[in-house]
This record gives C-alpha cells, sequence and structure tokens, in this order.
C-alpha cells in the first residue's frame, strides 16, 4: 500500500470558494450539472465533495474587484460526450465567449449561468480521462505552490514540467493543477480561493503545520475563518469542522 495511505492529515480540502454575483444561482446551475443538491451553509451555497470530486462553494462577492485566479474543467464522465456536455451547459444558462482561444484548439469555452468562464474538455484528452466530471481546477500558481500543496493535502504530484504541476488525491479523481504563473501577491486579491477544515482540537497544530510548510498567515476572517496566504501569496482559509 502506498505510504501516503497511511498518513492522517489533520485537514482536508472541503470546497473551492468561488465568489459570484449570484451564489444561489450558480450553485444551482453547477448542482444541475454534477447532479449535486446545492447546501445552504454559512456563508453561500455549497455542493458537497467526495474522496474523488472536489466541493464547490459559492459566496456573495465582497473583495472589490481582483484577478481570476483558477477555472474549472469539466470531462466525458464516460456517458457523454463533449458535444453533449456543452449542449447541457448551454440549456442550464451557459454561453461561448472568447477568452482568446485558437479555433483549432479542441476544448470548449463556456461562461456559467453568472458569467464565470470554465472550459469543457476534449474526449480525446487522456491526462484527465477518468477524473470527470469535475476533471480538473487549474490554477494560477508557482511550481513551489504546486509542491506546497501537494505537502499539505499529501497528494501525490502527477504532473511536473517546467513549472507546471499537478497534484490529485490517492483515490484518483479531480486534479488540482498550477501554470507556473505567479500568483495574487495579496490575499485580497482573490476571487476563488481553497478552503480547508480541521477539527476544532487540531486547529493549533495544523495552523503550525501549515506555517511550518511555507503559509502566511493573514489573521482571522469575518465568519471565524483562519486566512493564510500559499508561497505566492494566494489566499486559502482554514475552518474547524
Amino acid at each position: 500500500m502506498p505510504p501516503y495511505y497511511r498518513v492522517v492529515i489533520a485537514s482536508q480540502i472541503h470546497a473551492v470558494v468561488l465568489e459570484s454575483s449570484d451564489p444561489r444561482r450558480a450553485a444551482e446551475f453547477w448542482g444541475a450539472l454534477l447532479n449535486r443538491p446545492p447546501i445552504r451553509e454559512n456563508p453561500g451555497v455549497s455542493l458537497a465533495g467526495t474522496p474523488r470530486q472536489v466541493g464547490l462553494r459559492f459566496v456573495s462577492e465582497d473583495s472589490g474587484g481582483g484577478r481570476d485566479l483558477l477555472h474549472l474543467h469539466l470531462i466525458t464522465d464516460g456517458t457523454r460526450n463533449q458535444d453533449d456536455i456543452v449542449a447541457t451547459c448551454i440549456e442550464l444558462g451557459a454561453s461561448h465567449i472568447d477568452v482568446g482561444q485558437k479555433p483549432e484548439e479542441p476544448h470548449v469555452v463556456l461562461a456559467d449561468a453568472v458569467g464565470e468562464a470554465f472550459c469543457v474538455i476534449e474526449d480525446s484528452n487522456r491526462y484527465l480521462a477518468g477524473c470527470g466530471p469535475l476533471a480538473e481546477v487549474t490554477c494560477v500558481g508557482t511550481r513551489t505552490v504546486g509542491i506546497f500543496w501537494s505537502e499539505v493535502l499529501q497528494w501525490p504530484l502527477v504532473w511536473e514540467e517546467g513549472e507546471e504541476t499537478a497534484i490529485q488525491s490517492p483515490f484518483g479523481g479531480t486534479k488540482l493543477a498550477w501554470s507556473g504563473h505567479p500568483g495574487a501577491a495579496e490575499a485580497d486579491t482573490c476571487r476563488q480561493f481553497f478552503e480547508l477544515t480541521t477539527s476544532r482540537s487540531q486547529l493549533d497544530r495544523e495552523t503550525s503545520r501549515l506555517l511550518g510548510l511555507g503559509a502566511i498567515y493573514r489573521g482571522t476572517g469575518e465568519n471565524g475563518e483562519e486566512v493564510f496566504g500559499d508561497p505566492d501569496g494566494t489566499k486559502f482559509v482554514l475552518r474547524t469542522r
């Protein structure tokens, strides 16, 4: 059995948090697309994850703008092809957008029901085969950040080329990937970020572990969560479950 199955990690990734102009509508769109019921939480609306698929949480915009530091990639789940997925997205309220993609590129770029960009990946893509339906969260960030998150979550590196990295749960499923480009310089500029959870009894110990791995402590958020920056400065949070 690989050693990472035997490592007990105090914190887990609970969700990718996405600020939205309409969290309820965004959650309904993605919930229908991914077949996950929206769950009201404080704050926002969540789509619960599984050991193989990361959770999503949609919250109201409160950062006053900022960079888009990640977006989502969908791929066939074995029952629908790319055209079917795109058609379903359009029926649910998505629209085609141009973000500079070339006509020969095989992926399809769409905006969801509230205008946030995401991609539907071609059926022939071997890199994301078997990861779906939420196949990848692709992020801005340097190689150092990819290594950092591999250590934080104890997810092995499954891609490393130059500055580009990707990690994946030992159980498979959604990949977390970084482009190799630097992320945000300040936590306040992040419209999307990772949310970790830990037990209350492990909070101090987990905070120390994160700092030891290279996290930057930013203070306590308005909902009681601990706010950090990764080695690039990109925001993530830790809350107790």
